[in-house]
């Protein structure tokens, strides 16, 4: 997810503009406000790397200051034992050498990174007839257009992860998804009912589904994504900043109910099997 190219995330998300108009199907890249990058990590997307990703968790999860959020949290008087950032790459002896092998002397957050850098992405489980069948469906209904199944990577440090060919199941962008999923957040260029595709791999290990895991059926997730009500004051717009009122998966889910309770199954076995 790291290594893939901003180039190569625009134009997927530029693809197929003919179906995704017609089914309204937008979406827009969260961007970092210093560089103009795009940013990919994190439920609306709002970090541009893993670094900064595990940095912000150690920091607002853990209360944890480190090298890329180097101020507490909140500094309560009295509470502000350690000096900051408390996590920090350690530094060499006054001869100039290290006291460690690199993993040791590297701080938390480095070392967080990189152990998420390096992890192999999810194996799916042996496809049967039904899943293959709704691999297919997958595709018909429109669920692919934002779930996109493949991408390549670019250069990588790493040799390994340069020009490999993944299947995140995900377009990294943010979509307008209304009011019934909204959470009321602004991150970067997110708003309350924006959020990031979520990867698709690995699925079928999870117990929990959606941004606040409000539900454990997959077939209550996948309706979720429907909205059309307003319940919101905020103004009918799809730009970045505020909220709309529907969601871009309104004509996908319709397709999807559509489907016969048979083939309905066959893209749950699909997606389970992830």
């Amino acid at each position: 997810m790291e290594a893939t190219p901003d180039s190569t995330l625009r134009a997927n998300l530029a693809a197929n503009q003919g179906i995704k108009s017609q089914l309204g199907v937008n979406g827009a890249f969260n961007m970092s406000g210093n560089d103009g990058t795009i940013t990919r990590f994190g439920w609306k997307a709002q970090n541009k790397s893993l670094m900064v990703f595990a940095g912000e968790a150690y920091n607002v999860e853990q209360g944890v200051s480190n090298e890329a959020f180097t101020n507490e949290r909140s500094a309560v008087t009295g509470c502000v034992y350690n000096g900051t950032p408390e996590d920090a790459t350690k530094m060499l002896t006054d001869t100039g050498s290290s006291t460690g092998t690199e993993a040791q002397m590297s701080s938390d957050l480095v070392n967080f990174a990189a152990f998420m850098r390096l992890l192999a992405p999810p194996t799916p489980a042996p496809r049967s007839a039904s899943a293959s069948n709704g691999s297919n469906l997958f595709n018909v209904v429109g669920c692919a257009l934002c779930h996109t199944v493949t991408l390549t990577t670019g250069l990588a440090k790493s040799t390994a992860m340069s020009n490999v060919t993944y299947h995140p199941y995900s377009d990294f962008a943010i979509h307008h998804m209304g009011a019934r999923l909204s959470d009321g957040v602004n991150q970067g260029a997110a708003g309350p009912d924006q959020f990031r595709t979520a990867p698709l791999w690995g699925l079928g290990q999870r117990l929990f589904f959606l941004h606040d895991g409000r539900t454990s059926d997959l077939l209550q997730a996948i309706q979720a994504h429907a909205s059309s009500d307003c319940t919101s004051s905020t103004t009918r717009t799809r730009s970045s900043t505020s909220q709309s009122c529907t969601s871009e998966a309104n004509a996908v889910i319709r397709r999807f109910n559509a489907l016969s309770r048979s083939q309905m199954q066959d893209m749950l076995n699909f997606l389970r099997s992830l």
